[in-house]
């Protein structure tokens, strides 16, 4: 059977008789209680950023860069983007974003100094900056935060994920703004 057949099958849910009574019956295999789709469901409406809200991803993984972006801009984000801590820091000082996601582990400077460099800026230390990071260590979450990170996801993130760490620093105008601020 070829790839691209079976493929075709798992995606339409065909079983491999072909025959539609043979399929496996979704409802069956979820858990009593649980929402349909998943533990990310929601269970109440989400706040989001007002429309136009400038953020900058700072990652030199073009992969978490497209994936980001894409969560943002269908949510009518403008976005801005940086491959290291060094351009990224530029952009902030040129065009300051409302909100910045920004990789620890980058070429040149790290996550670490990019923030401490945006606390110590007048000029963006009211940013609120979420760091990300694929790493399974959970000190780094402790240091992110301890430097002045405003959240932390670690890679892989959901959407449900992103937009749930982006409600919890919105205002009254739904602008993303720093909780110590």
């Amino acid at each position: 059977m070829r790839l691209l057949d079976r493929l075709k099958r798992f995606l339409a849910q065909t079983p491999p008789s072909g025959r539609p009574e043979d399929a496996i019956n979704r409802s069956e295999l979820e858990d009593e209680g649980r929402p349909r789709g998943g533990p990310e469901r929601r269970q109440h409406d989400r706040r989001n950023a007002r429309d136009g809200t400038r953020a900058l991803i700072i990652d030199d993984s073009a992969t978490v860069t497209a994936a980001l972006g894409r969560m943002l801009l269908q949510n009518r984000y403008h976005l801005d983007t940086a491959a290291d801590a060094e351009s990224g820091l530029a952009r902030i000082a040129t065009d300051p974003p409302e909100i910045v996601f920004l990789d620890i582990v980058l070429p040149g400077i790290n996550g670490f100094e990019a923030l401490r460099r945006i606390r110590r800026d007048a000029a963006s230390r009211d940013i609120p900056v979420i760091m990300m990071s694929g790493n399974e260590q959970a000190t780094e979450q402790f240091y992110a935060q301890r430097i002045g990170a405003d959240d932390f996801m670690k890679k892989p993130f959901s959407r449900y994920e992103v937009f749930a760490r982006v409600e919890k620093l919105l205002d009254a105008e739904a602008r993303p703004r720093r909780a110590t601020s």
